[in-house]
């Protein structure tokens, strides 16, 4: 496979990741975080995974059921023809709260004939650190290992266990189903009850996206990129994953790979913004509440990220015993980051609360947790915005004054007072518009170059950066400001490779970036958006969704070369970011049909 040709399943407890042939070979369970039980993503031979096989006249074509995450993987030689409906339940039970279990549904539908596959079902736990083990019992087939620490799988099926366990052909006849448990069954399944499953899970999803609005343009990418962004969401505490995977690399072969299974700050709350806009209030909600927990204390830093269930040590951590994706090594688990210092996590926050308290003004909880943080972050910020830091692309060498850290100091000021005068705090304003102001002169006076006309990656540097272009989103510059829009063109000419753009050409702890970021060239699209050349943005908006896998999701880089997805998959940043560029396209087209009807 040479590209990143999956599919994610998930009930925001956990995912899994399914090929274009049907083959499971990625998910960690009981939850996104925990060891993995099927890792082949990871070790084509050593990490385990669970195969369909047909013979080699069957055709394979796979898609989501309309508007749902339930993937349908179609089998046919033309006369024989089955489906396999890959889902993890999710769904409202009776108490009002979600049946979300640690499992997964693999319903096979038959559609015609008598078509024959066999199974290749070999999970390997704990990261496949020890020998996997298999047993046949009356009801299921448990699968253990001891030698990390004891866990153990449970697989149900309605099919032969012995003919799955030693992958013999299977001839189909009626509609069968295998069921991939955390846990024990307390009642035995049948394929009746997961035939409900299916349907109870469907109808969650196509309520959920009932609640999303409509859009005239792009609206299929955009509902399939909510539903992804919902997949990433953990329940539980509202955390909001950066992926579903860990130890994708950046660049085949080398060393540029990290785990992607926790909450940073600053991706999550730019996700939790887009599901505002696209009415989801609860995933707001919770997500507010997990900022909330994590700062008991007036005075507490915030860490660029979190464990989903709030842990703040992520030791980092590699697993030598697997070869890596394609073989790029190391495979890592944790993630050295959350030690890292950078100041722009408390405007992206302060930018959400900020929101939220806009969307939801008659219907906002926990107001006074909202101001004492508000008040907590303006402190921490004026005590520390004139410091250096890592800066969004944790830069792993020395820190600097870099610019998007700075922009992001000064909307957590800006926002801060934006905040008071809803609160009516009048006498906080005065104060912190002089702070506000302090920070935007210094940027003006130290961010600018006037040799390459351009605001650039630090103070001092020529070197460009894509991440400025966000300085006009959060309101730091109009879009039609001269200095913005030469920025726009400067990184135009130096960071765009045919249509997809560098982070930034300056070499950093691993050299020269050789795949593009793809979060930066839609920040690049909509910068053209913004500044009018609304053709071009469209006609690169257009070329990037066709990098996109067949399934229509993105991962966090694309090969500049092969245009080959790279990267931890699927990536919250790239979904986010596409969803707020079709969106900026929908209205406009909007607006002309207006125009025309009024003409």
């Amino acid at each position: 496979m040479d590209n990143l040709n999956y599919g994610i399943i998930g009930n925001c407890r956990s995912a899994a990741l399914i090929s274009d042939t049907g083959s499971l070979e990625w998910c960690c369970l009981p939850q996104f975080d925990s060891t993995s039980v099927f890792a082949k993503l990871l070790d084509d031979k050593k990490g385990g995974s669970f195969e369909i096989h047909t013979k080699y006249n069957y055709e394979i074509h796979q898609k989501y059921h309309r508007n749902t995450a339930i993937l349908v993987t179609r089998y046919s030689d033309g006369e024989n023809t089955f489906e396999v409906h890959d889902f993890m339940p999710r769904y409202h039970k009776l108490t009002g709260k979600y049946n979300a279990p640690p499992e997964i549904v693999r319903y096979v539908k038959h559609i015609s004939g008598a078509p024959r596959f066999s199974v290749l079902y070999d999970p390997k736990l704990e990261y496949a650190q020890g020998k996997t083990a298999h047993h046949i019992k009356k009801n299921f087939i448990v699968s253990l290992t001891n030698k990390q620490k004891f866990d153990t799988l449970f697989l149900y099926t309605s099919f032969n266990k012995r003919q799955v366990l030693e992958g013999e052909e299977i001839v189909l006849k009626e509609d069968g189903y295998f069921l991939v448990c955390y846990n024990e069954k307390i009642l035995r399944p049948t394929t009746e009850k997961m035939s409900l499953e299916l349907e109870r899970t469907k109808i969650y999803w196509l309520d959920w996206v009932d609640r999303t609005p409509t859009y005239k343009q792009f609206n299929a990418e955009i509902m399939r990129s909510a539903i992804t962004l919902k997949l990433l969401t953990y329940d539980k505490t509202g955390a909001v994953l950066a992926a579903a995977t860990t130890s994708l690399p950046e660049t085949i072969g080398e060393v540029r790979n990290w785990d992607y299974r926790f909450c940073w700050i600053r991706d999550a709350s730019m996700v939790i913004k887009v599901m505002s806009e696209l009415g989801h209030k609860n995933s707001a909600r919770r997500y507010l509440q997990f900022i909330i927990d994590l700062m008991p204390d007036k005075d507490e830093k915030l860490q660029i990220m979190y464990g989903i269930n709030r842990e703040k040590a992520l030791t980092e951590k590699t697993l030598d015993h697997l070869d890596g994706y394609k073989g790029s090594k190391p495979v890592r688990i944790g993630n050295a980051a959350y030690k890292q210092k950078q100041n722009d996590i408390y405007g992206i926050l302060m930018d959400v609360i900020y929101e939220q308290l806009v969307t939801f003004e008659n219907d906002i909880e926990n107001g006074e947790d909202l101001w004492s943080i508000t008040k907590g972050i303006v402190w921490i910020v004026n005590k520390h915005w004139r410091e250096p830091d890592k800066g969004i692309w944790e830069f792993r060498g020395e820190d600097r004054h870099f610019t998007f850290s700075k922009v992001l100091c000064w909307v957590a000021i800006d926002r801060a007072i934006k905040v008071a005068k809803i609160f009516g705090k009048e006498r906080k304003i005065n104060e912190w518009m002089d702070i506000e102001q302090e920070i935007k002169q210094d940027i003006h006076e130290n961010a600018w170059n006037a040799n390459i006309n351009a605001f650039v990656q630090s103070y001092g540097s020529s070197h460009l950066d894509a991440s400025v272009l966000l300085m006009e989103s959060y309101g730091f510059i109009q879009a039609k400001d001269p200095k913005f829009v030469s920025t726009v063109r400067a990184i135009e000419e130096d960071l765009n490779n045919d249509g997809l753009l560098y982070r930034y050409k300056n070499e950093d702890d691993f050299g020269l970036p050789s795949s593009s970021f793809t979060i930066c060239t839609f920040w690049f699209i909509n910068s053209l958006f913004k500044i009018g050349e609304e053709d071009k943005a469209l006609t690169y908006f257009e070329r990037l969704l066709g990098y996109s896998n067949h399934l229509g999701l993105f991962s966090e880089d694309i090969d500049f070369k092969s245009k080959r997805l790279l990267g931890n998959f699927p990536q919250a940043y790239s979904h986010l970011a596409l969803i707020e560029c079709a969106i900026n396209f929908s209205r406009k087209k909007s607006e002309e049909k207006i125009l025309e009807s009024i003409s």
